[in-house]
């Protein structure tokens, strides 16, 4: 950590965006969800701000409904298993669910995703090489799905990454907390306040 640089860090928060987190999103509408991933935003914007006066980046990912012929969104039959509630107008770009909490914007890049990884079929490593990124520090949800797929395969293209612990979450605590396990084995970790103060 000790050399770490500013400028040649992102701060990547992973899918937190308003149909996930808003009573009247998507899921909220649903009633699927979780007061640790409510937490997310507060206890993430120190992080952001604090890399933001270091002139580091702050990257949204966001996950992407994209609509075919009349609107209708194209789910994959696992994610329509899971989640039947999603319907026309869900996680559509450029729809107010769609974007990145207000508490955590602006963000200075957006990529949609369309997978559990962000790098998966997106412009995500080309955006990151251009902006000069070397390490990645890590947040959003779930931690078991779109963290860990991207903090993966982030490592496996050789960027350094930094896991914030208590700044992702899934909709169980042992899911959680064994995803916080396993990836600690190929990541550097830190709560959001030890990396706030870092920055600062």
């Amino acid at each position: 950590m000790s050399d770490l640089d500013p400028a040649r860090t992102a701060l990547l928060i992973v899918d937190l965006q308003n149909d996930f987190l808003d009573p009247a999103g998507a899921y909220g509408r649903a009633g699927q969800s979780s007061p640790e991933i409510a937490a997310l935003p507060a206890r993430v914007k120190p992080v952001a701000d604090a890399l933001r006066a270091r002139g580091g980046w702050i990257v949204s990912t966001q996950f992407t409904l994209v609509p075919a012929k009349g609107g209708e969104p194209l789910i994959s039959p696992h994610l329509r298993r899971l989640r039947p509630f999603l319907r026309k107008g869900d996680f559509q770009p450029g729809a107010w669910g769609h974007q990145l909490v207000e508490h955590l914007q602006p963000a200075d890049l957006v990529v949609e995703k369309v997978a559990y990884s962000a790098f998966y079929q997106t412009r995500l490593e080309w955006l990151l090489r251009k902006a000069g990124v070397e390490t990645l520090i890590v947040a959003g949800i779930v931690t078991n799905g779109g963290v860990a797929s991207t903090l993966r395969d982030a490592h496996v293209r050789d960027l350094h990454t930094i896991l914030l612990t208590d700044g992702c979450a899934a909709f169980s605590d042992h899911a959680h907390e064994a995803t916080v396990t396993a990836l600690s084995t190929i990541s550097e970790t830190a709560t959001c306040a030890e990396m706030a103060a870092r920055l600062a």
